[in-house]
């Protein structure tokens, strides 16, 4: 390559770098204009900066029911904020400590579950003939049969513990991620550019990585905030049913021996809402960012709200 030909293409990427921190500054400000998601967003990045910071900032001797000094299902007072489950251990430190297992079950089974959704979207809709119909059979086949009983199967199969939850939720939360993606990448590879590009020698992994690719990335984008909201109460469903890792503290969990232990008709009420609480106040968080981040980068919705 020619020392011209090496500075117009570095040129090229310059303004193409440009471009990309414009879009990435036009779209946040377009998503700081709306006061729910922002909100939404800084208490999200609070609780996770929270649950990063927690071995820090707390001590967990407190879960080791041979180390408590609580009495068992004692009400709230001035030691407890939260009073104690039936083994005297802090609810609040409980809930405050499973916040850490319910959102890396939640984000690890959603980075699973696109991964696959996107996987099979952008194959089915590039090939398209009998690798798309193939395709689309087995997410028909995954969208009729109910999730949560697949996951409770593939739970009770597996042995237990946290990567067996991360896998069923994974493995079954994928097809609207895949729907999402294939008509996404039907309607970019039918623009001109995709032809040109085709036309000039670019190959199937060309048009994918620089074409597709970063069309189909804010709608996924989007798209995974709600799936960790999702995640999040699918790994308490499973939990709560007793096919979660009974060695950690997450918020089913402690739904479950709070329900086991007879919590509930003691009228031990502060066992089951905090991690109720807990639960409907972080999927709040996902969902308001999700659908703030769906207005702006989803251009239906976003020339529907303009």
């Amino acid at each position: 390559m020619t020392t011209s030909g090496a500075a117009a293409a570095e040129s090229a990427r310059a303004i193409a770098w440009r471009r990309r921190r414009a879009g990435i500054a036009r779209t946040w400000h377009e998503f700081a204009t709306q006061k729910a998601a922002l909100a939404g967003l800084f208490l999200l990045v609070l609780t996770v900066l929270l649950a990063l910071l927690l071995p820090l900032i707390s001590d967990q001797s407190g879960l080791d029911v041979t180390r408590v000094t609580g009495k068992p299902l004692s009400p709230p007072d001035s030691q407890f904020w939260l009073g104690t489950d039936i083994d005297g251990r802090s609810v609040l430190l409980m809930t405050v400590w499973g916040t850490r297992i319910s959102l890396l079950v939640g984000f690890c089974a959603t980075a699973l579950s696109v991964f696959i959704g996107t996987l099979i979207g952008i194959t089915a809709a590039h090939f398209g003939g009998w690798v798309s119909a193939i395709l689309l059979r087995f997410t028909d086949f995954f969208l009729v049969l109910p999730s949560l009983v697949l996951a409770i199967a593939l739970s009770a199969v597996l042995p237990q513990g946290i990567w067996t939850i991360v896998l069923a939720i994974g493995v079954t939360a994928w097809p609207s991620t895949a729907r999402l993606v294939r008509a996404q990448t039907l309607t970019i590879e039918s623009r001109p550019y995709i032809e040109r590009a085709r036309a000039l020698g670019g190959g199937h992994l060309h048009v994918v990585a620089k074409h597709v690719l970063p069309g189909v990335a804010p709608l996924v984008l989007a798209n995974t905030t709600l799936v960790v909201g999702n995640a999040v109460i699918a790994d308490a469903t499973l939990s709560f049913l007793g096919v979660g890792d009974p060695t950690s503290i997450s918020w089913g969990a402690m739904l479950e021996t709070a329900l086991n232990n007879g919590a509930v008709t003691r009228g031990a009420w502060w066992n089951l809402l905090p991690p109720g609480i807990a639960i409907v106040l972080v999927v709040l968080m996902f969902t308001l960012v999700g659908r703030g981040l769906e207005t702006v980068l989803n251009p239906r919705l976003k020339g529907r709200h303009s």
